[in-house]
């Protein structure tokens, strides 16, 4: 706070909500009275998500608001109409959210899970790894597909190419190509070669009317026999129940989910009891440096604002991220 007070310097008030926020998804979508008493008549608006109701206490106002989240599919709809620009946070989470990427790949293909259980149940359970029954895979030989080229795909992309792995993507705009190394980006529609080409599909797409529902059963059905699904992105963009139908027919070596359809994951939901699958509650980008990267973007894009220059991360309006 003290940090983004001295960024605007004087002649602006500034204005601390105490009311709590919701940081989960895309943030807050109703907002406290509070935050909607805040922002009227307000030029700047930083928070978790937009509140709905913003754009009608701040008309005629507001020019700038940032949500400390990367998805902002709700902050768009509440915006619309006010003319003011939105900011996310999207490359503020990729660090840690690709590290924990890395964690999913190494607790599979390690045979962690299977270490675990075996530890539960007090078994000495060395013939289990050195009889080839749980294939122990070697990141150098790993192929990694990555869905979503942006922040996080593309540090999740970096790291893979470090560990030796074979890396290829999808996104949506193809022609911005990936990281140097991997062997091809495509397009959307090139999701079902991506996935028959991988040992590791990893979902990083922010959901949009065109990614809601495409790792469907006939993608999750091209990738290999032990592959791996991770989705750090939204519950939307897969389907569950085709993903839970794969692994129990051994099809799928198994799965790393930090986002679900619906959140919080119903304590009846068959995923909290499955041995191949690893249940996240939408951590994975949580960390101690979370503060420091956000308050630097916010203090950056102040600087920019008051000097009149494009900001960072300013939210592709047709693409909805």
């Amino acid at each position: 706070m003290v940090e983004i007070t001295n960024a605007l310097g004087a002649g602006w008030d500034v204005m601390e909500v105490k009311a709590p926020a919701v940081s989960d998804g895309d943030g807050g979508s109703g907002g406290s009275p509070e935050a909607l008493a805040a922002v009227r008549g307000a030029e700047i608006y930083l928070g978790y998500g937009v509140p709905s109701g913003i754009a009608a206490a701040a008309k005629g106002t507001l020019r700038w608001a940032h949500s400390a989240t990367a998805g902002v599919g709700s902050s768009l709809a509440h915006l619309a109409g006010s003319g003011a620009v939105l900011t996310n946070s999207a490359g503020v989470h990729a660090e840690p959210m690709a590290d924990w990427v890395i964690a999913a790949i190494a607790y599979f293909t390690r045979g962690l899970d299977r270490m675990i259980s075996a530890q539960r149940q007090g078994r000495w359970a060395k013939e289990d790894f050195t009889d080839g029954a749980i294939p122990m895979r070697e990141f150098c030989d790993l192929r990694l597909g990555i869905f979503g080229l942006g922040g996080i795909g593309t540090a999740v992309a970096r790291r893979g190419l470090a560990l030796g792995m074979s890396v290829a993507g999808v996104r949506r705009r193809p022609e911005r190509g990936g990281p140097a190394g991997a062997k091809w980006i495509g397009a959307l529609a090139d999701l079902p070669r991506l996935a028959a080409g991988s040992d590791v599909l990893v979902i990083a797409a922010p959901h949009t009317t065109e990614t809601a529902g495409a790792v469907d059963r006939s993608v999750l059905e091209r990738l290999p026999l032990h592959g791996l699904v991770i989705n750090v992105s939204r519950g939307s963009l897969l389907d569950e129940q085709a993903l839970l139908e794969l692994i129990d027919l051994r099809r799928l070596r198994g799965a790393a989910l930090d986002v679900f359809a619906v959140e919080p994951l119903p304590a009846e939901h068959p995923f909290w009891r499955h041995p191949r699958l690893l249940v996240s509650p939408h951590v994975s980008a949580v960390t101690t440096g979370f503060w420091d990267r956000e308050t630097a973007l916010i203090v950056d894009n102040i600087r920019r604002y008051l000097a009149g220059a494009p900001l960072t991360n300013v939210v592709d309006l047709e693409a909805g991220y």
